[in-house]
């Protein structure tokens, strides 16, 4: 009769252990990513600064470094964060999506920004949210 000893079960469960990880983290990739649908773009501000805006200034800038949340329904489905310029980019099943700011900040001014995202396409978009400055 064949006898297995524990050094050798233990290395077996180990290695079963490692494929079933890989498995469940490429079959969660292939889901998430799979048709390359989503939101790419840049997010901005305006009014910039408060007063009165000059004419040879521009009156927005970037929002730099920035969490926003990215909401189907009630449900919360995705995160990304702004970077220096105010560039982004997140992959998204095809559906309608609302996308909000959620620190401090976003209590003043206007930042929810409504989007549909098409099978296989990355939707590019240029958002201002309104700094409530006057």
């Amino acid at each position: 009769m064949f006898r297995m000893n524990n050094r050798f079960c233990r290395h077996l469960s180990w290695v079963c252990w490692v494929f079933v990880s890989l498995f469940f983290v490429f079959a969660m990739a292939e889901t998430t990513f799979a048709d390359g649908s989503g939101i790419a773009g840049v997010i901005s501000v305006s009014p910039s600064r408060p007063g009165p805006q000059r004419v040879d200034a521009p009156s927005k800038a970037p929002v730099a470094k920035t969490a926003f949340v990215v909401m189907k329904g009630e449900e919360k489905v995705a995160s990304f964060i702004t970077d220096a310029e105010g560039h982004f980019q997140v992959s998204l099943p095809p559906g309608h999506y609302l996308i909000r700011r959620e620190d401090p900040g976003a209590a003043i001014g206007h930042w929810r920004f409504e989007v549909d995202v098409a099978a296989g396409k990355m939707s590019t978009v240029d958002w201002t949210g309104d700094s409530g400055m006057r």
